[in-house]
C-alpha cells in the first residue's frame, strides 16, 4: 500500500516540535521516534493553528 502524502509541510511539524520540546527527538530519530502522545499534542497544536487560520480568512 502506497504511503499517504503529508499534510502539514515539514516547516510547520518542527515548528510545533519545537514548541513542544520535541525537536531533538526529531533530530536525532526523525519524527517517527517521537512517543505516540507527543504526536497527539503536535496533531491537537495542528489544528489550533488551522482553526485559527480558518477564523482570520472568514473575517
Amino acid at each position: 500500500m502506497a504511503r499517504r502524502r503529508g499534510i502539514m509541510s515539514e516547516g510547520l511539524k518542527w515548528e510545533i516540535a519545537k514548541e513542544l520540546g520535541v525537536a531533538d527527538v526529531v533530530q536525532r530519530e526523525g519524527f517517527g521516534g517521537v512517543s505516540s502522545r507527543a504526536c497527539g499534542m503536535m496533531v491537537h497544536k495542528a489544528i489550533e493553528i488551522a482553526e485559527r487560520s480558518l477564523a482570520q480568512q472568514r473575517r
